[in-house]
């Protein structure tokens, strides 16, 4: 059953989501041979599992703004030409891990993704948070609050990833440390 449910400091989070440790190799194995040069890029979350592949590069010459076309005009005939089946694999993964499935392509320089999800995230920001948040907009660097946010968090990931991807183990390790725990239920 899946729900949500108090999780001690932490708050609300996801409750009974199923595990989705091993969604890089499932995908590796059940995506069709010669879609991608390599594994997959599969990431993560709570609500969304992004799949994103490297197509074979170009042949030919172009300038930088034709490569651009180029790379871009191949990957949206990838996407249409394998539609049906990303729908067919997604409604798998969707049904194993609980999440949804967002698809993308890169190819040289040009990466797209679609079908991804843009999720509404709850904030309580005070009046100085949200001037940067004005400021940016003003500024003409986002279009709305929303897009400010998601620039900001973009930002700060950019520039903290060391940070973060310590943190991220250290969660992992406490995660751990939790299963190997009695269980009180």
């Amino acid at each position: 059953m899946r729900g949500r449910g108090w999780r001690g400091r932490g708050g609300w989070q996801q409750a009974d989501l199923p595990s989705a440790d091993d969604a890089a190799a499932w995908f590796a194995g059940r995506l069709p041979d010669g879609w991608f040069t390599s594994a997959p890029d599969v990431t993560v979350d709570r609500e969304e599992i992004l799949v994103v592949g490297a197509l074979p590069d170009l042949s030919g010459e172009f300038d930088e703004a034709g490569r651009a076309a180029a790379e871009s005009g191949r990957i949206s005939r990838w996407r249409e030409e394998t539609r049906d089946e990303r729908i067919e694999i997604a409604r798998q993964a969707e049904h194993r891990y609980g999440r949804k499935v967002a698809w993308g392509a890169r190819l040289g320089g040009t990466t797209e993704l679609f079908t991804t999800l843009s999720v509404p995230v709850m904030t309580r920001l005070r009046q100085p948070e949200r001037q940067v948040l004005d400021t940016l907009v003003a500024a003409g660097v986002a279009r709305s609050r929303s897009e400010a946010l998601a620039w900001a968090v973009r930002l700060v990931g950019q520039h903290a990833e060391a940070w973060l991807g310590e943190l991220r183990d250290a969660m992992s390790k406490v995660d751990d440390l939790r299963d190997q725990g009695p269980n009180l239920a």
